[in-house]
């Protein structure tokens, strides 16, 4: 089963500490190496992004930033057994970020891809 956790978090936080780039270079070769880890990356500040929007039948373009309550700031692409081991990997990645950048907040919301069993 194929999963993606988005890591939504405010841009505020600054760049991450080398502490917490340390551990997820650490946690991402585990989880290649159990070959569960299928890309993960993080974004640019939505100050770069761009949207295409539909609207009134008309496509829109507009360019950052964006008024987003929390904005996506990375992402992870699972293929797992079950839901249970995309929930224990997601969990894993917002606990190093708890323990190594000291007041930081944020969420990851774990989402299935639709059609894609593995």
């Amino acid at each position: 089963m194929r999963f993606i956790a988005i890591l939504r978090t405010s841009e505020a936080h600054g760049f991450p500490p080398p502490a917490l780039h340390e551990g997820m270079a650490e946690l991402g070769a585990e989880a290649a190496a159990a070959g569960v880890l299928v890309d993960t990356a993080g974004l640019l500040p939505v100050t770069t992004a761009t949207k295409i929007i539909v609207a009134d039948g008309e496509l829109i373009t507009s360019d950052g930033p964006f008024d987003e309550p929390v904005p996506v700031g990375a992402y992870a692409v699972y293929d797992v057994a079950d839901r249970a081991e995309v929930i224990e990997w997601t969990r894993r990645f917002m606990d190093l970020h708890r323990r190594t950048w000291p007041g930081w907040s944020g969420e990851s919301e774990i989402r299935q891809v639709f059609g894609r069993e593995g």
